[in-house]
Parts: C-alpha cells; sequence; structure tokens
C-alpha cells in the first residue's frame, strides 16, 4: 500500500492511497517450498557423495553382492513408482473438483508407500539379522543412513497425506488444501526421482562391482 499527494495550485495537498501491484494467493507457501526442495536436494546430494566415497570400504565384511536381493527391491520400486502414478491421477481427479476419487487416489498412494516401507524394513531387518549392521563396515554405514533417510522421509510423506486426507474430509478441495495437495505432490515426486538415483547407484552399480 502505497501513500499518493496530488499538489493543486492554490489548493491544499490531497492524500489518497494506492494499491500496489497484487501478490498471487499462496505464492509464498510454493516459493517457500520450492527452497526447501533445494535443501533436501543439497542433503541427499551429500548422502550420495558420502556413499561414493565410503561405498567400498567393506573392511572384510559382506558387500553389496552378499546383501542385495535385487528382485526384492525391483519390486519396492515398482510399488514407489506405482505410487507417484495414483498421486498423478489424485490431482487430475483434484483439478475436476471430484473429492471422493481425489480422496480413493491419495488412499491408494498411502497403501503403495506402506508397501514401500514395508519392505524396506523387512530388508533392513534382514541384514541386521545376518550381521550386516551400520557399525560393521564403512559401507553399511553410508547405505543405512542414505537408505534410511529416504525412507525417513516416505514416511513422513505418509504422515503428511494422512493428514491432508482428514482435511479435504473435512473442508473439501478448497483453495487451501489444493495448495497443499500440490506441494504433497512436488515433494513425493522428489521422492521418487531420489530413490531412482538410490536404485540405480547403490543397489544397480553395488551388483555390478
Amino acid at each position: 500500500m502505497t501513500v499518493a499527494v496530488t499538489l493543486s495550485k492554490g489548493a491544499a495537498p490531497v492524500f489518497h492511497l494506492e494499491d500496489e501491484h497484487a501478490h498471487a494467493e499462496g505464492g509464498s507457501t510454493m516459493l517457500g517450498f520450492w527452497i526447501y526442495l533445494m535443501s533436501d536436494c543439497l542433503i541427499f546430494a551429500i548422502l550420495f557423495a558420502t556413499y561414493g566415497v565410503l561405498g567400498s570400504n567393506y573392511a572384510a565384511g559382506p558387500a553389496p553382492k552378499d546383501l542385495f536381493d535385487l528382485p526384492l527391491v525391483a519390486v519396492n520400486t515398482s510399488m514407489l513408482l506405482l505410487s507417484s502414478i495414483t498421486y498423478g491421477f489424485a490431482m487430475l481427479t483434484m483439478v475436476k473438483g471430484r473429492v471422493g476419487a481425489t480422496q480413493a487416489w491419495l488412499a491408494v498412494t498411502g497403501l503403495f508407500g506402506l508397501a514401500f516401507i514395508g519392505i524396506e524394513l523387512y530388508e533392513f531387518a534382514h541384514m541386521i539379522h545376518e550381521g550386516a549392521t551400520p557399525q560393521r563396515s564403512a559401507f553399511l554405514s553410508s547405505f543405512f543412513t542414505l537408505v534410511g533417510t529416504h525412507g525417513l522421509h516416505v514416511t513422513f510423506g505418509l504422515v503428511w497425506l494422512a493428514t491432508l486426507m482428514g482435511q479435504v474430509a473435512r473442508y473439501g478441495l478448497i483453495e487451501a488444501n489444493r495448495r497443499r495437495l500440490m506441494c504433497l505432490s512436488m515433494f513425493w515426486h522428489f521422492l521418487d526421482v531420489i530413490w531412482i538415483g538410490v536404485f540405480t547407484f547403490v543397489y544397480l552399480m553395488g551388483m555390478l562391482r
């Protein structure tokens, strides 16, 4: 808001208010979320770099070929990829204003996300049972840190998803909920991209060493 002054010869100055240029509603929210995603990119870049340096230090312990079950990891990868597809369907139905269909696709997305976390926890439990704990070698420390950090992000995304489903059930597809669903969409697809990097750099390349 600015104040403009009009001066006329022989008359008292007249003060009036002028509006500044309009800002799109929620613009600051989207900008802030993009900044958060960029900071998350830096975190994962550091974790990938750490794994790249330490990933071949086995300390006479098990190597990737001894631990990784590639078919199981491929199934887990498909769970996350399918969850991104179903979230895309949720966004399409959101644009059409169909609350029930949006909720249904979000629920399916959540189920795929839970399946991903369940398989990952099974993999971790199996490795620890075999004695491949994070303390065993630098390779295992960097592996558990990188993959575990991604898993924590997916878990946080599932909590966020459940919260938004409750918000949509209560208030419908209001503008604020649409904006929140859009932010979660970016976050969810970001995790998908990160996992493709994990699958390629950690699992596939690990099996080739």
